[in-house]
């Protein structure tokens, strides 16, 4: 079968990045006990998909890999579905996302870039006829996360106020679009004016410079950067306010962790990774009942891959890359 894999690892001082990214044929897959084929129409990239390529979250044991953690696609039975990307042990039991055996599509199982995935029964969701095939690609890794982020981790509800840093990413853009979705009252941040202004086209109603002041406290902040806005999150919390942060793309340590701030006002710091099958069909069920939609910055053929992931590495993207079959 067609298939866009890693058959090797990038030098840290590679001219090309993408050395290793062969486009070509694999064997097609089988589907052991409890797991089932799904062909796949449409998939979206993301950057663990760059990382992988320099061997981050991949051993070389397990090359070739097929990358790419999204999918939506048909099952066996010809209906329409959306992959979820986290596999958890077979015996756990509950939140996969705290199995610490759990991995994504393209660690230790072929990914979804191909045309045909294996994965566990229980990783299929139905798509609703109201969603596109390389609109639903797009939810299994970002929305999802940014889902958690929202409603699981934050427990927001509607009327309260939301802070997300660094408009432009992918859970960025998809925190945007689903906090208004959700009810929310969203501020958004971002360095460039351009973002700034994309931000306020996918529903925020209130955009800044990064680290400006900001005209009200807010309820929680949706935290992806890191070092270079966590003093501006802390300091733009009301008392009794939470952050809830999923990644650190500007740098994980910090020179100032507010920790005073953090214990006089009580503020709370809560960790996020991903989500459960379980908030990946309850995503798919709020896009299908308000209509709100992913961002997609472009959809190009699975065979031209290499494009978008060289426009992934270069940040010339708003929205998601998605590749279709």
């Amino acid at each position: 079968m067609f298939a866009v894999y890693a058959d090797s690892f990038a030098a840290a001082d590679s001219e090309d990045p993408f050395a290793g990214l062969v486009i070509g044929e694999r064997p097609d897959p089988v589907a052991p006990d409890g797991w089932t084929t799904v062909t796949v129409k449409a998939a979206s990239l993301n950057h663990h998909d760059l990382w992988s390529l320099r061997g981050v979250g991949l051993r070389e044991e397990a090359l070739p890999m097929i990358l790419g953690c999204d999918a939506a696609g048909l099952d066996e039975n010809g209906n329409e579905v959306v992959v979820h990307a986290v596999i958890s042990d077979p015996s756990w039991r509950g939140d996969e996302t705290f199995d610490p055996r759990r991995s994504l599509l393209s660690e230790r199982h072929q990914g979804t870039f191909a045309d045909k995935v294996v994965v566990p029964t229980s990783n299929v969701i139905a798509k609703p006829a109201s969603l596109s095939f390389e609109e639903a690609a797009c939810l299994p890794t970002a929305w999802l996360t940014a889902y958690r982020m929202l409603y699981t981790q934050g427990d927001l509800k509607a009327g309260d106020t939301v802070l997300v840093q660094g408009a432009g990413g992918g859970v960025a853009t998809a925190l945007i679009t689903l906090a208004r979705a959700g009810g929310l009252k969203v501020l958004a941040t971002s360095r460039d004016e351009t973002k700034r202004a994309k931000a306020l086209e996918l529903g925020a109603h209130e955009v800044f410079e990064s680290g400006a002041r900001l005209p009200v406290k807010v309820d929680a902040v949706m935290e992806t950067v890191g070092r270079a806005t966590w003093s501006h999150s802390v300091r733009a919390l009301r008392p009794g306010g939470k952050i809830v942060i999923s990644g650190t793309t500007s740098g994980p340590t910090l020179d100032d962790a507010e920790l005073t701030r953090i214990f006089f006002l009580q503020l709370s710091v809560i960790g996020s990774t991903m989500g459960t099958s379980g908030e990946l069909a309850s995503l798919v069920a709020l896009l299908d009942a308000t209509g709100a939609r992913p961002l997609i910055d472009r959809a190009i053929p699975m065979t031209d891959a290499r494009d978008g992931f060289a426009a992934m590495a270069q940040g010339d993207i708003f929205g998601k890359v998605v590749f279709t079959r």
